[in-house]
């Protein structure tokens, strides 16, 4: 099969043939098969067949003060683990990302169980296999019956597991969405470490972000109790059907919510934002723990 090359553009890279302890300026190329960084003083060449790992924006040890719109590609070599770290220009490092997660999990089979549940409600949904197709900002599951894509926007939640498949144990991934003002759960079995993790990374490429913001909020008992009366009521309500007391106080509440990002307005009352819905879901889930 011919190899193309998808990403092609100087940055700064940093990789265990550099033998200065500074990121240096170098070229990135990257195909379907491997990924290539190449500076003045040394080549490094990266088989995607043994990349394990890829983290976007997070660069370890020292050279956290050298590297901002980042990647960090983790895999094996000569029986050890390296990692390889490529920074450059927004738009660069956007196509690169989107391009790199795309080769990695190319051609990759999974079994996935869609929609394992519908708010709580389990579902009679079977185990279907489907190859993973990667778009910007979404997630393909084609070669199945029926097909279907998660935009990667709507993720509130995220996990990792182990499912037994034909007795065998193996890794998923199990993560909520809302499509269309809903939360659903899919599960997607994958067959091996390698897919799970580049797989939960590609999920997890906006969720993270929107849960770190969602870390630093510190809602009040009273705003926890109007956000669980919207969500109790499908994720809008309007102020009559969320009043716990004092028509006036809940307003205020309301009001405070929406400046916090987690409601806005929507036809029939206040709505959930995806903030929202992923602190009611924390929230419930520490309630039931």
């Amino acid at each position: 099969m011919e190899e193309s090359v998808v990403a092609d553009f100087v940055g700064r890279v940093h990789t265990p043939d550099v033998e200065s302890g500074d990121p240096v300026r170098g070229r990135v190329l990257l195909s379907q098969r491997r990924l290539v960084l190449a500076s003045t003083d040394a080549r490094t060449t990266v088989p995607l067949s043994r990349v394990f790992d890829v983290v976007v924006g997070t660069v370890p040890g020292d050279l956290q003060s050298f590297f901002s719109d980042s990647v960090t590609v983790a895999y094996e070599r000569a029986g050890t683990r390296s990692t390889a770290l490529v920074e450059g220009e927004p738009d660069d490092m956007e196509r690169f990302t989107r391009v790199l997660f795309k080769a990695l999990l190319r051609n990759v089979t999974v079994t996935v169980r869609h929609p394992a549940k519908v708010g709580g409600r389990v579902t009679d949904a079977t185990d279907r296999t489907a190859t993973v197709s990667l778009s910007s900002g979404a997630i393909g599951f084609v070669d199945v019956d029926e097909p279907f894509s998660v935009d990667l926007s709507t993720v509130i939640d995220y996990d990792r597991t182990n499912r037994t498949l034909a007795g065998k144990r193996r890794p998923a991934l199990v993560f909520r969405h809302v499509p269309e003002n809903r939360t659903v759960t899919s599960i997607v079995t994958v067959p091996d470490e390698r897919s799970l993790n580049v797989l939960g990374r590609y999920i997890r490429l906006e969720y993270e972000e929107v849960r770190t913001e969602v870390e630093e909020l510190d809602p009040t008992e009273d705003e926890l109790e109007v956000l669980v009366s919207i969500y109790s009521a499908g994720g809008e309500a309007s102020v009559s059907q969320v009043v716990t007391g004092d028509a006036t106080r809940t307003s205020m509440i309301l009001e405070s919510l929406r400046e916090s990002g987690l409601v806005v307005d929507g036809e029939t009352g206040a709505t959930l934002t995806r903030k929202g819905r992923m602190v009611v879901t924390a929230y419930l889930e520490s309630v039931n723990s």
